[in-house]
């Protein structure tokens, strides 16, 4: 990777929480318009290695790099998505979508303007006047994922966003978000504790240990893209994931 590309770093990222050591010496790095996932089990500190990217918590040791800047306990710079989509219910699509954009400082008229060329890409188009309730868990998602992007559309933390989805309607999300990335060319750093997805989705995995977390392993995904629902199948991926199961079990 050609180090004028590299948008994030971590460095030695040790955290604990009084007397629970949560994470060990970590140092990731994501480069530009790379897709990074942090595969690890249940509790090992994936979700609070997030929350010190986007300075919603500040490191014991280490730093935050971001465009070469020290980012330590400072938020805005990066989006965030949760599990949960965190939509308001007693707003419409296009309401819950518009909140980065004010935030930013456009008014509303702007704000919708932006939107409306966003929705066709991300699949909303004709639902921007729904709200949460009236959505599938899938469609709820992808405007969760669209209010990620308004936020911050270079750098993307995107935590477990599909884990509350049906098996089919995950896989479809994910051949889903591989067709939006391809188009806006953001950097995302991804976490989950599902082989699988990760394999499928990532260029780079960093394997996660249990908690307090190292880094037990780095996983670089040489499988073409596009990716498709054969690529589940395929040599390649078999033989990845037989060596992170290897690593995990």
């Amino acid at each position: 990777m050609n180090e004028n590309n590299l948008l994030l770093e971590t460095k030695k990222i040790k955290k604990t929480f009084i007397n629970l050591k949560t994470l060990e010496d970590i140092s990731i790095k994501l480069y530009k318009n790379q897709f990074v996932t942090i595969l690890g089990p249940s509790g090992c500190g994936k979700s609070t290695l997030f929350d010190i990217i986007a300075g919603l918590e500040k490191p014991d040791i280490g730093e935050v790099i971001i465009d070469g800047k020290l980012y330590n306990g400072k938020t805005g710079r990066v989006s965030y998505m949760h599990q949960k989509d965190l939509l308001f219910p007693w707003s419409t699509v296009m309401g819950n979508l518009a909140i980065p954009l004010i935030i930013k400082g456009y008014n509303k008229k702007k704000a919708y303007s932006i939107i409306k060329h966003h929705l066709p890409i991300f699949g909303l188009e004709g639902f921007e006047n729904n709200y949460p309730s009236q959505l599938s868990g899938g469609m709820r998602q992808r405007a969760a994922l669209l209010r990620t992007y308004l936020f911050a559309s270079d750098i993307m933390l995107l935590d477990e966003p599909f884990g509350s989805l049906d098996a089919i309607t995950r896989r479809k999300m994910q051949i889903w978000l591989l067709e939006i990335w391809e188009k806006i060319k953001a950097s995302i750093l991804f976490i989950t504790h599902d082989i699988d997805e990760a394999i499928f989705l990532s260029d780079k995995i960093y394997l996660l240990s249990k908690r307090p977390a190292i880094i037990k392993d780095v996983f670089n995904i040489d499988i073409k893209r596009p990716r498709d629902a054969h690529t589940f199948t395929s040599p390649i991926f078999n033989s990845i994931k037989e060596k992170i199961l290897e690593m995990l079990l």
